[in-house]
């Protein structure tokens, strides 16, 4: 049978019984954070959010349009913006939302064309994504720093990890080709070997399976 409490009832409560009375206080509180936090993510996170996805459209628009003479452009502004120093400034304002992790990401492989891949895998590691596409990119783009900077175990793990991580036939057939010429360069043959025998016979519609002679490294890796 549940108990009635009057007001006055639970005055002489919380003021004589302790345990009640921090309890009453914890819940109190978690209360007001529980509300302040919907209150911030419906007002202002929510519309932080979505407003940081537009961050990144007029850099993609200048790295595309960049070194082009006649661009049809319907944005003014795009065709006169610093691609990096915009990223960098959104990754800056919009950290841990949509636009400032895109981003970083796209940030990344601005570093990487100027060869600052050091630079790129600051940012690839602390990219967070829930595309699953991207995800796996952004291991696989880590992948390549790393081979770039010669550390090639490193690199190996990481192509590895991006070629099972949710297989499919674009992304896994693609990164298990980059481990396996990782494994040559590791001579780890037989690992490099199994690789390429993998994209034959579990991806065989690829681009790797139809466009790679896969049988001459297969065969490369087999004396």
């Amino acid at each position: 049978m549940t108990e009635n409490f009057s007001l006055e009832d639970l005055k002489q409560k919380f003021s004589e019984n302790k345990s009640f009375r921090i309890s009453s206080i914890a819940l109190g509180t978690l209360v007001v954070l529980v509300l302040g936090f919907l209150s911030y993510r419906q007002w202002m996170w929510k519309p932080d959010n979505e407003k940081s996805k537009e961050t990144y459209f007029v850099s993609l628009n200048a790295i595309a349009n960049e070194g082009k003479n006649n661009v049809v452009d319907t944005s003014k502004a795009s065709a006169k913006t610093d691609p990096i120093k915009k990223l960098q400034r959104s990754v800056k304002k919009y950290d841990g939302k949509i636009g400032g992790e895109v981003s970083k990401y796209i940030l990344a492989t601005q570093y990487m064309r100027k060869g600052k891949y050091k630079e790129a895998l600051v940012l690839l590691e602390n990219v967070n994504v829930d595309d699953t596409y991207v995800s796996i990119e952004v291991i696989g783009l880590q992948g390549d720093c790393q081979s770039e900077l010669k550390n090639y175990e490193k690199a190996y793990a990481l192509y590895q990890e991006a070629a099972t991580t949710n297989e499919n036939d674009f992304t896994s057939p693609m990164y298990l080709f980059k481990a396996g010429l990782t494994a040559e360069k590791l001579k780890k043959t037989d690992e490099a070997k199994a690789h390429y025998q993998k994209i034959a016979t579990s991806y065989p519609k690829s681009f790797y399976a139809k466009e790679k002679n896969l049988e001459a490294y297969i065969a490369r890796n087999s004396k």
